[in-house]
C-alpha cells in the first residue's frame, strides 16, 4: 500500500469523502490517505494528526515525499487537539482503530466538531461504541459498509449531524448494515455468536455468582438479537 493505491479498507474511507471539504485524518500513520485525496483531486487541503512519533515522522517524510505540503499538513498531538476552529475542517476521518478509542478520541475533542459536518469512521472491532456515542451526541447514521480484506472484516460509519435513536439492535449490528446483511455481515456475525457460545458454555461450568449470571444473560440476550438476522 501507498499514498496512490490504498488497501481496500482505505478506499471505501476514501470513497465518502466529499469533494473539496477540508479534511482532518486523525491517527493518519503514513498519510496515505491525505495524500490520495490530493491526488485523485477530491480535496486540496488536509491535516493529518498523529500522537505516536514514529508514524508522525513517517508522515512527514511521505507527505515531502509526495511533494504536498502546501495542501497536507501534519501535526503531532493527541486527538482532536490537533485542529483548531480557523482550520475550517468539514471531515474527519479516523481509521483503524478499536471503536472504543475511536470514541473516547470524540468525545475528548467534541468541542472541536462545531463546524464538522461528516465524521467517517473505520473501527476495527466493537463499532457499537460509536453508534451509542453518535445518539448521545446527536449524529446520525447517514451510510454503513462492511467489508472483508486479507481475512478481517471492517466496518465503515459515516456520521451527520442529526437526531438518531437506535434500538439495542441496531446499535450492535448497524441500522443499515442489518437492512442489508451481506454475505460479509452474516460471516461476520456467525463468527461472534459461534465465540459467544464457546464463553456461554464455559460460564456454566463455573460456580454461579451475581457476576457470572449477569454475563451469562447479557450473552444469552446478544445471540437472541442476533441469531434473527441470520
Amino acid at each position: 500500500m501507498n499514498a496512490k493505491n490504498l488497501s481496500d479498507r482505505l478506499k471505501t474511507v476514501a470513497s465518502y469523502v466529499e469533494k473539496n471539504t477540508i479534511l482532518a485524518d486523525i491517527g493518519s500513520d503514513h498519510a496515505y490517505l491525505p495524500c490520495y485525496l490530493v491526488h485523485q483531486s477530491t480535496i486540496t487541503k488536509a491535516i493529518a494528526g498523529e500522537v505516536v512519533k514514529g508514524p508522525y515522522e513517517s508522515a512527514l517524510k511521505q507527505v515531502k515525499n509526495e511533494g504536498l505540503e502546501n495542501q497536507i499538513e501534519v501535526r503531532f498531538g493527541d486527538g482532536l487537539q490537533v485542529i483548531n476552529e480557523e482550520d475550517h475542517v468539514g471531515t474527519i476521518t479516523i481509521a483503524g482503530m478499536g471503536g472504543p478509542l475511536i470514541a473516547s478520541i470524540l468525545e475528548a475533542g467534541k468541542h472541536k466538531l462545531t463546524n464538522v459536518h461528516t465524521l467517517i469512521l473505520q473501527p476495527n472491532i466493537h463499532a457499537k461504541a460509536i453508534r451509542e456515542w453518535a445518539v448521545k451526541e446527536g449524529w446520525k447514521i447517514e451510510e454503513e459498509t462492511i467489508l472483508e480484506e486479507h481475512s478481517k472484516i471492517y466496518e465503515v460509519i459515516v456520521l451527520k449531524k442529526g437526531s438518531m435513536p437506535l434500538t439495542e439492535q441496531e446499535l450492535l449490528v448497524g441500522p443499515i448494515l442489518m437492512q442489508v446483511r451481506t454475505n460479509i455481515f452474516k460471516k461476520k456475525w456467525s463468527v461472534e455468536v459461534k465465540e459467544w457460545e464457546r464463553i456461554w458454555t464455559q460460564l456454566k461450568t463455573i460456580p454461579n455468582s451475581t457476576e457470572v449470571e449477569h454475563k451469562i444473560m447479557e450473552l444469552e440476550n446478544k445471540m437472541s438479537i442476533v441469531k434473527e438476522l441470520l
